[in-house]
């Protein structure tokens, strides 16, 4: 997953390739046909592409725009899973009583089961194996009881909720801090849901189609309009005007499906790399006790020195 190189330029041009060698191809044949062959060359008016050039700029735009929205909206669900996670984690390490040995382990054992959901959602929206990253982070126990269902980051979230309870009847938490992390549990699973709503909805084919179909008009017109203006030096213009076109198409291609496990996707993975992070270092610092006020400037001094 590339998130701040540069993307090279040969990934970009060997997205394209095949179609840049047949569009060579055919202005090269176009201009011999009509140096060879004089007495019957065809030219139009270079109004006709021009017009075409419109229509499809106008298609791609519209495509480009969609594209980038589906893939924005997969970007703000994932920071959405970052928010809940950490609020997840903080209402554990606040509402549990740090100084039962039982409830520490159950923290422990929460944290890490909710480290795992994020990878395996990830892995999962990717059509990965979802247990290469979680198995990690979880017990046999659990691991077994996912195995039973299709659907890991479900199943995972199956057991926050019966942990949930268990720590209510033994009395780790109270009514409203158990409807609090289950509110909490309920977004997480809106939020999977909007991820398996983008992955499983198709850009309708038929508008695929139409864009496909009016660029490559444009191409196999476009020569005839250039040639007696450029001759033989028609050949690199047509092939830089096609591979601009051809480049913004790819681009709304990948922006479209953004768990594809591309350099142009959601970065699932390094976002879950955050969430373990920070989830890590919250449990791992939750035994700290709170720094008493300071009651006079000095001791606030000294407060900030130490912090």
């Amino acid at each position: 997953m590339l998130l701040k190189d540069n993307i090279p330029v040969k990934y970009v041009v060997g997205k394209i390739k095949n179609e840049l060698f047949l569009v060579a191809a055919y202005a090269i044949l176009i201009a011999a046909f009509h140096h060879f062959f004089p007495l019957l060359r065809i030219s139009i008016p270079i109004a006709v592409p021009s017009i075409l050039a419109t229509i499809i700029s106008l298609l791609l735009a519209f495509r480009s725009n969609q594209a980038y929205d589906r893939w924005w909206e997969a970007r703000g669900i994932w920071g959405a899973i970052v928010n809940e996670s950490r609020s997840l984690t903080r209402q554990l390490i606040t509402f549990l009583d740090n100084g039962n040995e039982d409830a520490d382990h159950f923290k422990n054992r929460f944290v890490k089961r909710q480290i795992a959901w994020c990878y395996s959602l990830s892995q999962s929206l990717r059509g990965q194996n979802s247990y290469i990253r979680s198995v990690d982070f979880l017990v046999e126990e659990e691991v077994k009881f996912t195995r039973r269902f299709s659907n890991m980051p479900n199943a995972l979230l199956k057991l926050h909720g019966l942990d949930t309870q268990l720590a209510y009847k033994n009395g780790w938490l109270n009514d409203y801090q158990q409807v609090e992390i289950d509110r909490t549990l309920t977004r997480l699973c809106d939020a999977m849901g909007k991820c398996e709503r983008i992955k499983n909805t198709i850009f309708p084919a038929t508008y695929s189609l139409y864009i496909h179909f009016c660029l490559y008009l444009f191409i196999s017109l476009l020569p005839f309009g250039l040639i007696e203006y450029f001759g033989i030096f028609e050949v690199p213009l047509i092939i830089a005007i096609a591979a601009a076109f051809l480049l913004v198409e790819k681009m709304a291609i990948h922006l479209q499906d953004p768990f594809e496990n591309k350099p142009s996707d959601t970065p699932t993975t390094a976002i879950s790399q955050t969430i373990e992070r920070d989830l890590k270092q919250m449990l791992n610092d939750s035994h700290m006790e709170a720094i008493p006020q300071a009651k006079t400037a000095r001791e606030q001094e000294k407060v900030f020195y130490i912090l």
